[in-house]
């Protein structure tokens, strides 16, 4: 198998321990298992990774080309496991073998964390991620891992201070910082790649019922129920969906399918769903879905709609054969939505240019998703409906 410069030189920088750091799309699978067949093999291999990559089979694909197999009387090396995150406390039995962690979890002090840590004591281990921690708080498991710091408690000790008397623990400042950016530089290997493809982001203007929305926000009426709203939360879900119910965003999707005659669509909610599918069943248009209803394959073919819920597909699959991404309604997370453009902007993609066209409407719910986007910040829904929306009587 033979690897690019850059994949090349960061298995020369790689260790037990580390974090493999490649944009979307720049090979890092292909260079975990070299660097496994160079260092880590004849050891059992172990995948932990995403549902959808998992199910894809994309992992035992890509470690055929090295000979690895998933049983042991067809593999040059040892047995590859391929699992999801969902089932990592299975093998926290496991001891001396090769853990590859694909796609960042490991966030908080929940189940999963806990079962990175076992594993982590008793196996070698490296960890992928096309998006590195956006906090100090996002190193804490890896740090520990390897023996940085005892625990989560200690961590906290030593370097962050909390604002007081505030409803959300709200971090005011780290200390200490020079020790961080050490213990980050010493254990992330970043695999820099030029790439050949451009990325062009238009931020589509599209409208929204005003006086539904004037309506929602000052009578605090929910028209879906034909009841009152009860709280803040209620009140932004319902702001967000008469914002992302609009027509003009089935306008602009019919816009783009002439100039873009295959799409791939990015949505959240169910009822981004039904109005998608509804239009493209008025104009006769192929798609085919990809969310928590229906796994289905890229349609074949010229023209057509590959409609994909945030949550469900925004990594893990890839797609060479169009250069054009839409998103439908805004996501709250940057890492969410860079993982997303990501699937169209491949090593092997024969496009040069990349076309992703973002709907927005000037609403204040837009407004401050947008805003959180632009400024690669994670977009907190509760925090912000409390902060805005929050004066009930």
């Amino acid at each position: 198998m033979e690897l690019m410069p850059h994949q090349k030189d960061a298995i020369t920088k790689l260790s037990n321990g580390k974090i493999l750091w490649g944009g979307v799309g720049t090979g890092k699978t292909i260079t975990v298992l070299a660097y496994y067949m160079e260092k880590e093999a004849p050891r059992d291999i172990y995948v932990i990774t995403t549902a959808k990559k998992r199910d894809s089979l994309d992992w035992e694909r890509e470690a055929a080309k090295f000979g690895i197999g998933t049983r042991r009387d067809a593999t040059v090396a040892g047995r590859l496991v391929v699992d999801s995150w969902n089932n990592i406390k299975k093998y926290t039995g496991v001891e001396d073998a090769f853990f590859i962690f694909d796609e960042q979890r490991l966030v908080g002090a929940g189940a999963w964390v806990k079962a990175f840590t076992k594993i982590a004591k008793k196996n070698g281990w490296l960890l992928l991620t096309a998006t590195p921690g956006d906090t100090w708080i996002d190193y804490i498991p890896v740090f520990i891992a390897n023996g940085l710091y005892r625990n989560r408690t200690q961590f906290l000790n030593e370097h962050v201070v909390y604002a007081p008397h505030t409803r959300f623990p709200k971090i005011v400042r780290y200390m200490d910082v020079r020790t961080l950016e050490k213990y980050r530089n010493m254990l992330l290997v970043e695999m820099p790649y030029t790439s050949h493809t451009k990325r062009v982001v238009e931020w589509v203007e599209v409208d929204h019922d005003h006086e539904a929305l004037r309506k929602a926000m000052k009578e605090r009426w929910n028209p879906y129920t034909a009841k009152p709203i009860q709280d803040a939360g209620e009140l932004f879900r319902v702001i967000r969906r008469i914002v992302n119910s609009s027509s003009s965003r089935q306008e602009a999707l019919g816009t783009l399918l002439r100039a873009h005659p295959s799409i791939v669509v990015f949505y959240n909610f169910d009822y981004e769903l039904r109005l998608i599918i509804d239009y493209l069943e008025s104009i006769s248009y192929p798609y085919a879905q990809w969310n928590g209803h229906r796994h289905q394959q890229i349609p074949e073919g010229d023209k057509w709609v590959y409609v994909v819920q945030y949550v469900a597909g925004a990594e893990g699959w890839n797609c060479t054969e169009t250069d054009s991404m839409v998103f439908y309604s805004l996501s709250y997370s940057y890492k969410n939505f860079e993982q997303a453009q990501g699937r169209i902007d491949r090593l092997d993609t024969p496009f040069t240019t990349l076309w992703y066209y973002v709907f927005v409407s000037d609403s204040i719910v837009d407004r401050a998703v947008r805003s959180a986007l632009t400024g690669k910040k994670l977009f907190n829904e509760r925090r912000w409906a409390v902060q805005n929306l929050g004066d009930w009587e």
